[in-house]
């Protein structure tokens, strides 16, 4: 390369160099420092939300690409929501034509209290907001893709029973805030339990894959904006197999009545007019089929050979198999079973039965003669304890029957004596003089 040319082009890079710094350096001094960044940070949030926030730390820069972290983040609460660091990195070119475009966010260690979330019910960004979830002041604009990806390790939802879950995931977005790609999972859990989620090229229709329990969850979710106020809608059609029930509700703290491996067809949908409400308008039907499975803590073969109250033992059956019903609430989440069907070696059972806030409540008859007589069993406890027993008629009949014909006429005595309770009813006067309302307890409709 000639001298001259070369001596011209070292001016260009010069040049311009000199003046992205020049820019760089009037953009910087018309920035806030960084305790005014904390500060109107958290003079935004209150306003927005009517929750204080204290920052313990923020700092902002330009260059060499536009960044801000924030750190020791905690809400003004008696139990606080808690960050310890987020990372907001921008896109310098749109930011020096004051235009907002977010490269990637990145949360680290996000705790959640149930009770301190719900200080911010109905106050969170409404579908129908779509781009304008964030309020900026003239001229600034929002990108049409405002957020690239959002990254989050170990943030912890703490539930009403105090137990902490962890989660790490992330979620990459196309214009309109639709998800390009998801994925979520149980932080250190072992088989993984994990969600991801990939967008079909142009449409709100997304494959779904789920490991959980050893066993996989797959199919498909849609995300649709329903008119007149564009209420957003969430459903997912899936094919839950082989999953190990015991597994799967260990990986989220809880401990299963159920041991064995779960496949069916299950159904989802949740609508809300705001993001934070879907979860708690979830609902869900599965029907399943458990093959072998074993009641981990009932002994129906007992309860059926006392006539009386049982807890604890075990039930090993060939094969249960119903529909499950989901229902979120404020206050948890309703699970009704119904079309349960057991099989054994030695009985077969059916019933349906009903769990909330870890009560049971339920009926199951037991054949001691398929399909010629069933002993009803009324299932009452909690998840921990749960116990079978014979409701006030039934028990009766069985003493009769027993009297008679031991053996099968005890079965025979019970199931006579528990429909002429339900013929004639055991409510107590003061309970049949209540109005409904005072005598009905939580319930949803599936």
């Amino acid at each position: 390369m000639k001298r001259p040319v070369r001596r011209w082009l070292i001016g260009i890079a010069a040049v311009l160099l000199l003046g992205t710094g020049a820019l760089v350096w009037v953009a910087s001094t018309r920035l806030p420092s960084d305790e005014e960044v904390a500060a109107r940070i958290a003079d935004g949030f209150e306003k927005r939300f009517g929750v204080g926030l204290k920052i313990g730390g923020a700092h902002w820069a330009l260059w060499p690409s536009p960044v801000l972290v924030l750190s020791d983040v905690a809400t003004e609460q008696p139990r606080p929501v808690t960050l310890r660091r987020i990372t907001v990195q921008l896109k310098l070119r749109e930011l020096l034509r004051r235009v907002i475009a977010i490269d990637e966010v990145e949360i680290e260690s996000l705790v959640l209290p149930r009770e301190s979330v719900r200080a911010f019910r109905g106050k969170g960004p409404k579908p129908k907001e779509g781009a304008h979830i964030v309020a900026l002041p003239v001229p600034w604009t929002l990108a049409p893709v405002p957020l690239e990806k959002l990254r989050w390790r170990d943030l912890s939802w703490i539930d009403r029973r105090d137990i902490a879950l962890a989660y790490d995931g992330e979620i990459s977005f196309d214009a309109g805030w639709r998800p390009r790609q998801l994925r979520i999972e149980r932080a250190g859990v072992s088989p993984p339990a994990r969600l991801r989620l990939d967008r079909a090229a142009g449409q709100d229709r997304w494959r779904t894959r789920i490991d959980i329990g050893g066993g996989t969850a797959n199919g498909v979710t849609w995300f649709e904006a329903l008119p007149p106020n564009d209420l957003l809608r969430v459903s997912a059609e899936l094919e839950p197999r082989q999953v190990d029930v015991e597994g799967l509700v260990q990986a989220f703290g809880r401990r299963s009545a159920v041991a064995g491996k779960v496949s069916g067809q299950s159904t989802l949908v949740a609508e809300a007019g705001e993001v934070g409400a879907l979860m708690r308008s979830l609902r869900t039907r599965t029907a399943f089929s458990v093959q072998p499975a074993t009641l981990t803590r009932l002994d129906l073969a007992k309860a059926v050979s006392t006539a009386g109250i049982s807890r604890g033992g075990t039930t090993p059956l060939e094969e249960l198999t119903g529909v499950l019903d989901t229902q979120g609430t404020d206050d948890g989440v309703v699970l009704r079973y119904t079309g349960l069907k057991a099989r054994s070696g030695v009985l077969t059972a059916s019933g349906h039965l009903r769990l909330f806030n870890r009560k049971l409540d339920g009926e199951i008859a037991v054949d001691l003669i398929d399909g010629v007589v069933g002993m009803p069993l009324k299932i009452g406890g909690t998840m921990s304890e749960p116990e079978v027993s014979l409701t006030g008629g039934a028990l009766a009949g069985a003493a009769v029957g027993t009297a008679l014909l031991p053996g099968v006429g005890t079965a025979i005595g019970a199931r006579a004596g528990q429909q002429i309770e339900k013929l004639f009813g055991t409510e107590e006067p003061a309970k049949k003089k209540a109005p409904p309302a005072a005598r009905k307890g939580p319930s949803v409709s599936p």
